[in-house]
C-alpha cells in the first residue's frame, strides 16, 4: 500500500488563496506584469519588505488564470529554511506524488512537460541562489511554463524580467486645493481608509482629519504593510493620536543605520512600535510563537509557550490580544482555529527571542512537543481517529520539518530524530512527502549506526518507502541489515516487518511463491505479536499474491481476515485497501456485482482522502469488471481516466505492478470489441473528464448483473467467465503459450488459471477438462 492524502480535496489546478480584503490600486503595475508574463518565461517582482509584492502577484495570477488552463499555483517559501527542500516544496504545492526514485525537480519537469501553467514563487530572497538555479532549470526544461517570483532582490538570471515595485502613490504635500473626496483617490490614502473602515465602520476622511491622514501615509512612505498595521490602531486611537505616536517613534531612528533605506527603517520602526504597544506578556508570547513554522493552534501555544512568565490559563487571552493587534492572523480550519505570524513579524519575533537568550530553550520545547505529537499519532494510527490524525499532521508539516531539523542539527539528538521520522512513516506516504521521508530516514541512518532497535525499525520503514518508489535494490540492502539486527536482538516484531517487505521485493522480482511464503510468515508473526497494523498489511499483500497465483479461495479468506481486523479497530485506510484486494478475488471468482460494490466502497473512501494510488487501483478493477461484463464503452472510458490518474501518481500501479497483466488484458479485449476508432474515442472521453467527474462516473450504478446460473441455463458453473474461456481453449487443444497469446495474458497467468480450474473441478489432467466441458454444453 502506498500514498494517501488526508484531505477531502481533489488535485487543484488553481491553488490561490481567497482575497480577504480589497485590492487597492496598482492598475499600472497589473498591466505591466501581465505584459511581461506574455513576453517572458520568468518575471520577478522586487521591492522592499511590506511593499505588496505578494498581493500584486496573487492578483495577477487570479486575473490571468484563464490563459493557463493546466494550472496556477502559489508556492509560499517564507517558512522554508532548508534550501535542499526547495524543489520538494514546489512539488508539494502542485500536489505531485512521485513514486519513482528520482529528484523532485525531475518529477516537476515531467509533470509540467506539456502543460500551460503558471507558478508563483513567493518570498525568494532568503533562498536567492537556489531559487535562481531552480527557476532557470525548470523554465528551460518545460516549454510552456511561466514563473512569477517575488523577492526583495532579483534572481539575477538571463531569462528573467524584473519589475521593481514602488510604494503606493502618496498625496501631494500641498493639500490646500485637494478635497477630502479627492484625497481618497490616492492609493495610499485609499488603502488606509479601506483598512480603517474595517476596524472603525464609521471612519471617513473628512476635512477635519484629511491632513493627519495624508501625513500618516507620508510618514509610512506608502508601504502597504505599514499602512495596514497603523490603521488597525484606530481601534484605540484617533487619527491625530496615531500621527503623534508615529512621529515620536520615528525620532528614535536617528540611532539606526544610515546606510539602510528610509522605507526599511520606517517599517522596522512601525513593528518596534507595535511591539511596545503590547503588554509585557504579549511581547513574551510574540517572541515564543516565532519558533513555529507554518502556524500553530492553541494547544501548541499552551504546550510550547507557557511557563517562565506565562501561565497556561492565560495563553488564550494573550493569543486573543495578539490577534486583535494584528500580530497573529487567525485562520479557520475544519473543527479548529490556527494562528499565523506574517513572516516579517515572525522574523522580528525571532530576533527578539535570540536577544533574550531563550531561543535554544524554546526550540527544544518546540521539538519536544512535535516529537510527542508524532508518537501519539503513531500510537493511534490504527483506529477511528486515523483520518483526523492524517489531516492534523498535514497541517503541521512545516513544524514537523522544523523539529526534525533541530534533531539532526543538535549533537546527541539524532536518535530522537530517527525515532520521530519512523513514527511519521504514514505521514510521508499520505501526501507529497514520500521523497522527503526517505531523505530524513536515510540521514538519520547515517548518524545512528549502532545496531539498535531504533536503527532496525528505521531500516524496514525506509525499505517500505523505497519499495513504493520502486527502488527494490535499496530496499533489499536495508532489509538484509534489518533482518540481521532483528536476529541479533531477538526481536520478533522486527522480523515480521522484514518478512512483509521482503515479500514485496519477491513479488516485484516475479517470485510469487517466495512472496506468499514470506507474507504468511509475516502474518503469523504479527498475530503472535498482537500487531494489527502489520497483520492487516501482510494479509492484504497475501490476498493479492494468492489472487495472482489463481488461488482465489485463499485470496478471499486472507482479505476477509484483514477486513475483520480493520473493522474490530474501527480503522478505515487499510480497510479500503482490503476491500480492493477482496474485490479482485471476487472478480476472479465471477461475482462481478459484489466485486464492483467493494471497489466502489473503497473508491469512495480513497476519494475522501484524495488517495490517487488507491483510487487508481479501484478504477483499474472497475475497468476489468466492465470488460468482463462486455460493457466495453465503460471499460474504455475508465481506461482513459486511468491514463490521467497514473500520470498524476507518477507510475502506473506503483507498488502493485504485478496487476499490470490484468490491465493489458482488459485493454486488449476492449480494443478488439470496439475497434480502434471507437476505442480511442472512448478513451479520450474518459481522459478529458475532471477528476471529480471521473470518480462520479466510476461510481455510477452498473447494469444489473445476472445471478449465477447452472449449466442448464447456459452458465458453465462453477467456473468464472475467464475460467470458462480458458477451459474452452484447453478443450480445443491449445497449449499454455497459445492460450496466453489468444487472451493476451502472460503464460504464467494462463498456467495459474488452468491449475486453479483443475483444483476447483478436482481433475488431474487437461483431458478431463475437455470431457467435462463437452458434457456440460451438450444439448438437453
Amino acid at each position: 500500500m502506498t500514498a494517501v492524502l488526508p484531505r477531502a480535496s481533489k488535485r487543484r489546478l488553481n491553488v490561490l488563496p481567497a482575497e480577504l480584503t480589497s485590492f487597492v490600486g496598482r492598475r499600472h503595475e497589473l498591466a505591466e506584469v501581465k505584459r511581461l508574463l506574455a513576453a517572458s518565461r520568468l518575471v520577478t517582482l522586487t521591492g522592499v519588505g511590506g511593499v505588496g509584492k505578494t498581493r500584486l502577484a496573487l492578483r495577477v495570477a487570479a486575473e490571468v488564470r484563464r490563459i493557463f488552463p493546466d494550472g496556477v499555483w502559489l508556492v509560499e517559501l517564507a517558512e522554508l529554511e532548508n534550501p535542499k527542500l526547495l524543489a520538494q516544496t514546489v512539488a508539494e504545492a502542485l500536489e505531485i506524488r512521485d513514486y519513482y526514485s528520482r529528484s523532485p525537480l525531475e518529477a516537476l519537469a515531467d509533470y509540467l512537460n506539456d502543460r500551460h501553467a503558471l507558478i508563483v514563487l513567493d518570498n525568494c530572497e532568503h533562498l536567492l541562489i537556489q531559487c535562481a538555479m531552480f527557476a532557470d532549470e525548470l523554465v528551460h526544461a518545460v516549454p510552456h511554463l511561466r514563473i512569477l517570483a517575488t523577492s526583495r532582490q532579483a534572481l539575477g538570471i538571463s531569462s528573467e524580467q524584473t519589475l521593481s515595485l514602488a510604494p503606493l502613490s502618496l498625496p501631494t504635500q500641498d493639500l490646500s486645493l485637494v478635497s477630502a473626496e479627492s484625497l481618497v483617490e490616492c492609493d495610499a490614502v485609499r488603502l488606509f481608509t479601506d483598512r480603517a473602515v474595517a476596524v472603525v465602520p464609521d471612519f471617513a476622511v473628512t476635512d477635519a482629519n484629511r491632513e493627519a491622514v495624508a501625513a500618516i501615509c507620508h510618514r509610512l512612505d506608502g508601504i502597504p504593510l505599514a499602512i495596514e498595521l497603523a490603521a488597525v490602531r484606530l481601534r484605540a486611537l484617533s487619527v491625530e493620536q496615531l500621527l503623534r505616536r508615529l512621529e515620536d517613534r520615528f525620532r528614535l531612528l536617528t540611532a539606526g543605520s544610515r546606510a539602510a533605506l528610509p522605507r526599511q527603517r520606517t517599517l522596522r520602526a512601525l513593528i518596534d512600535w507595535s511591539y511596545e504597544l503590547c503588554t509585557e506578556r504579549e511581547r513574551l508570547l510574540w517572541q515564543r510563537v516565532s519558533v513555529f513554522a507554518g502556524g500553530l493552534d492553541l494547544d501548541a501555544a499552551e504546550n510550547v509557550c507557557a511557563g517562565d512568565g506565562i501561565a497556561v490559563q492565560s495563553v488564550l487571552d494573550l493569543v486573543t490580544g495578539l490577534v486583535e493587534k494584528s500580530v497573529l492572523a487567525r485562520e479557520d480550519q475544519p473543527g479548529a482555529v490556527r494562528y499565523r505570524l506574517l513572516e516579517t513579524i515572525r522574523q522580528y519575533g525571532k530576533e527578539r527571542l535570540a536577544a533574550s537568550g531563550q531561543e535554544a530553550v524554546m526550540q527544544r520545547r518546540h521539538r519536544d512537543y512535535y516529537r510527542r505529537l508524532a508518537a501519539e499519532a503513531h500510537a493511534e494510527l490504527f483506529g477511528p481517529k486515523q483520518v483526523a490524525w492524517f489531516s492534523r499532521l498535514q497541517r503541521e508539516h512545516a513544524n514537523l520539518r522544523t523539529a526534525l531539523e533541530y534533531c539532526f542539527g543538535e549533537p546527541g539528538e539524532a536518535d530522537a530524530g530517527l525515532t520521530m521520522a519512523v513514527d511519521l512513516r504514514y505521514h510521508w506516504i499520505t501526501g507529497f512527502y514520500l521523497g522527503e521521508g526517505r531523505r530524513w530516514i536515510d540521514h538519520g541512518l547515517t548518524l545512528e549506526t549502532e545496531p539498535t532497535e531504533v536503527r532496525g525499525r528505521a531500516l524496514w520503514a525506509g525499505a517500505w518507502l523505497s519499495l513504493i518508489q520502486a527502488d527494490c535494490g535499496k530496499a533489499a540492502v536495508m532489509l538484509d541489515e534489518g533482518g540481521a539486527i532483528a536476529d541479533r536482538l531477538g526481536n520478533d516484531a522486527m522480523r515480521a516487518y522484514v518478512a512483509l517487505y521482503s515479500g514485496m521485493i519477491a513479488m516485484c522480482r516475479g517470485d510469487p511463491d517466495s512472496a506468499t511464503r514470506l507474507y504468511r510468515e509475516a502474518a503469523h508473526g504479527h498475530r503472535v505479536n498482537g500487531d494489527p497494523v502489520g497483520l492487516a498489511l501482510a494479509l492484504i499483500r497475501l490476498s493479492l499474491a494468492y489472487s495472482y497465483q489463481g488461488e482465489v479461495a485463499e485470496a478471499i479468506a486472507a482479505a476477509e481476515e484483514s477486513l475483520a481486523v480493520c473493522e474490530a479497530y474501527g480503522e478505515g485506510w487499510h480497510q479500503a485497501y482490503t476491500k480492493m484486494a477482496l474485490g479482485i478475488g471476487l472478480w476472479q471468482l465471477g461475482d462481478s456485482a459484489r466485486a464492483a460494490e467493494l471497489e466502489k466502497a473503497s473508491l469512495r473512501f480513497n476519494r475522501s482522502l484524495d488517495d490517487p494510488l488507491g483510487a487508481g487501483v479501484n478504477l483499474e478493477v472497475l475497468a476489468w469488471i466492465a470488460a468482463c461484463d462486455k460493457r466495453y464503452e465503460r471499460a474504455a472510458r475508465l481506461l482513459g481516466i486511468l491514463e490521467t490518474v497514473w500520470r498524476a501518481v507518477g507510475a502506473p500501479l506503483s507498488g502493485f505492478g504485478h496487476l499490470i497483466c490484468y490491465h493489458k488484458e482488459c485493454e486488449s479485449r476492449t480494443l478488439e470489441a470496439l475497434g480502434e476508432q471507437a476505442f480511442q474515442a472512448a478513451v479520450k472521453r474518459g481522459a478529458r473528464l475532471p477528476y471529480d467527474d471521473a470518480v462520479a462516473y466510476a461510481l455510477q450504478d452498473e447494469a444489473p448483473h445476472a445471478a449465477p446460473r447452472d449449466a442448464s441455463a447456459g452458465r458453465l458453473a462453477p467456473l468464472t467467465r475467464r475460467e470458462t474461456e480458458i477451459a474452452t481453449l484447453v478443450a480445443q487443444g491449445l497449449s499454455n503459450r497459445d492460450i496466453a497469446a489468444e487472451l493476451v495474458i502472460s503464460q504464467r497467468t494462463a498456467e495459474g488459471h488452468i491449475e486453479h480450474i483443475l483444483n476447483k473441478l478436482g481433475f488431474n489432467s487437461r483431458t478431463q477438462i475437455a470431457a467435462w466441458l463437452s458434457e456440460r454444453t451438450r444439448p438437453t
